[in-house]
């Protein structure tokens, strides 16, 4: 990823990501422009899904119990798919 990439904002990331969603969802956008379009919105959809993960391992709660208040790293609950 270049530095260019890691300096964009995960919100800018989100918003430049709804206008592409919006733009091929109108349908009328050229072939050849619509598959710039979606190519800009993989690499900013993955772009997003780094940061995220960047953000998560940063996270930590905070538990209280009998001890008193401990920090735990952040674990994301994984949705049941119905297995």
């Amino acid at each position: 990823m270049s530095t260019s990439e890691t300096e964009v904002s995960f919100e800018t990331a989100i918003e430049q990501l709804e206008r592409i969603v919006s733009q091929l969802e109108s349908g009328d956008v050229p072939l050849e422009k619509a598959i710039e379009l979606y190519q800009e919105g993989v690499r900013l959809s993955h772009l997003c899904g780094v940061k995220l993960e960047q953000v998560e391992k940063k996270i930590e709660m905070l538990v209280e119990g009998e001890a008193g208040v401990t920090r735990k790293p952040f674990q994301p609950v994984l949705e049941d798919k119905g297995n």
